[in-house]
């Protein structure tokens, strides 16, 4: 199976960074991108971009750009959300779950007791949020008669990073795309986790800004934010694409398998040298 042509697609959390970029690789393909976020105009956020800006942009990369406002957090939203998506299009092929919640003390220095209690929020819109946005796209993703999940995650799933609210969270989520994977393989949607390398965002651009000279070796290997949603592209035309779900993948490692290059034509390198092995599953399932 191979989602190829005429493509239907959501992208949480899609007003900037991870999302942003994905939206736009995506709609470079031709497809219709519902993208989702809560900043409606600048100024919003502490950080550049709104969903209508990402729409725009996925319009003018070849596709079709659809702003909805959503905050992830209310479930009444998110129910909205793909109640449009039915109304309009009548089917789901790919949904990209990425909204998360990132506090600004997450990468500060010292034990989790000395940190915000809030950082735990990640698990709301982060794991929470992935599961809610599955469950009501799952009717949609059936009839399109298959489709694809993508849960965006990262390294932090499996060695510490962040402390413990991040690393739970995107463990969590890792695991839930396996879960899901198993009851979605008799419906042909594939579920998969992404491993995304160090993306040069809107909030890494301004932690390199400060300080160019302490991250100027660092800079150098990341990806853009766009290079995920190309993986994302070729994996969903993989015509062995269920033979992927299910399982935990580094992104700069499916873009060499699938000769996916970088915005700037440059081949990420993966990290599992320096981070370690992607996490692995067991087989057996327990009803």
């Amino acid at each position: 199976m191979g989602l190829s042509e005429d493509r239907v697609v959501v992208v949480t959390g899609a007003s900037r960074g991870a999302g942003k970029g994905i939206a736009i690789a995506l709609g470079a393909s031709g497809a219709t991108v519902y993208v989702t976020g809560r900043s409606r105009n600048e100024g919003d956020a502490p950080l550049p971009g709104t969903v209508q800006a990402t729409a725009e942009a996925v319009t003018a990369a070849g596709g079709t750009g659809i702003a909805v406002h959503c905050d992830h957090a209310d479930d009444a939203q998110v129910r909205q959300l793909f109640d449009r998506v039915r109304n309009e299009q009548g089917r789901l092929d790919i949904l990209v779950n990425n909204a998360t919640s990132l506090h600004d003390a997450l990468t500060e220095t010292g034990p989790f007791w000395e940190k915000p209690l809030e950082l735990t929020e990640i698990w709301d819109v982060g794991m929470r949020s992935h599961y809610t946005a599955s469950w009501y796209a799952a009717p949609l993703l059936l009839a399109a008669g298959g489709g694809l999940v993508v849960n965006t995650s990262s390294f932090g799933g499996r060695i510490y990073m962040h402390g413990p609210a991040y690393g739970a969270g995107k463990a969590a989520v890792d695991k839930m795309s396996h879960d899901m994977a198993v009851d979605f393989r008799p419906h042909n949607v594939a579920v998969v986790s992404i491993w995304m390398g160090l993306l040069m965002t809107e909030r890494t651009r301004r932690v390199f800004e400060a300080e160019p000279e302490k991250y100027a070796e660092l800079a150098a290997t990341t990806e853009s934010p766009e290079f995920t949603g190309r993986v994302i592209d070729a994996l969903a035309r993989d015509p062995e694409l269920m033979q992927k779900s299910g399982k935990v993948w580094i992104g700069a490692e499916l873009a060499g398998e699938y000769g996916v290059q970088d915005t700037d034509g440059s081949q990420p390198v993966s990290h599992r040298a320096f981070f370690g092995d992607t996490t692995i599953y067991g087989d057996a399932v327990v009803e």
